[in-house]
């Protein structure tokens, strides 16, 4: 069950703290990647990230536990954390909720946690969530960002989890042909790919910001 901030005295707490300052959960996700860009470059974006680092250091592993139970800015907020802080030890808990897919707009923040830790356990996770919704056509999920997200950790380790999906004939071509939602004849898997790279530089930049 989600929690939720409202009727929930420790998860509100949680959210005020780390949640909703500067609006940081509408922020951590795709518009990161401005933050990359020198032409867009600004000091609110230097404090931004070292917040998140500092931020990412300073939260306990119980109050991670507890965002991971709220709705998607709680989760959105609390995946980046893991992946800025490098805290592995919730690598099988961001599985199950990817797997899950309970709440919507959280699905890149498990995948750029997943990818940045970048083991073969992680693309196992993520190959376990395409095995599941590949299938269904009818799903608008995050197919593509877990897709980018194994790859980019193939493409690191040499590994082949995602040649399974991506062969002729394959589940990767026949959710492609058959969600009404992706354009005909289009495979998005390089955007997707370029879009985990870029994140999880950010996540190693933010990470190393003093």
């Amino acid at each position: 069950m989600i929690r939720h901030p409202h009727d929930d005295a420790e998860l509100s707490a949680l959210v005020r703290r780390y949640v909703t300052p500067d609006r940081r959960y509408l922020k951590l996700g795709g518009g990161l990647l401005r933050m990359q860009s020198p032409e867009y470059e600004s000091p609110d974006d230097d404090r931004f990230m070292r917040d998140l680092r500092e931020d990412a250091g300073l939260i306990t592993a119980d109050e991670i536990a507890t965002l991971l139970e709220g709705g998607w800015r709680e989760r959105r907020t609390a995946a980046w954390f893991v992946a800025v802080s490098r805290r592995t030890g919730f690598r099988e808990r961001l599985g199950e909720l990817l797997l899950a897919s309970e709440t919507c707009c959280v699905g890149l923040a498990y995948s750029v946690a997943l990818a940045s830790f970048g083991t073969a356990r992680d693309a196992d996770l993520l190959a376990a969530y395409l095995d599941r919704y590949l299938r269904r056509p009818d799903l608008a999920y995050d197919q593509t960002v877990v897709m980018g997200a194994l790859r980019f950790i193939d493409l690191n380790l040499g590994g082949d989890q995602a040649d399974r999906f991506l062969g002729p004939g394959g589940l990767w071509q026949q959710w492609l042909q058959d969600a009404s939602h992706m354009e005909p004849n289009t495979d998005p898997t390089p955007s997707y790919l370029s879009l985990i790279r870029r994140l999880c530089a950010f996540v190693d930049e933010c990470a190393e910001v003093g």
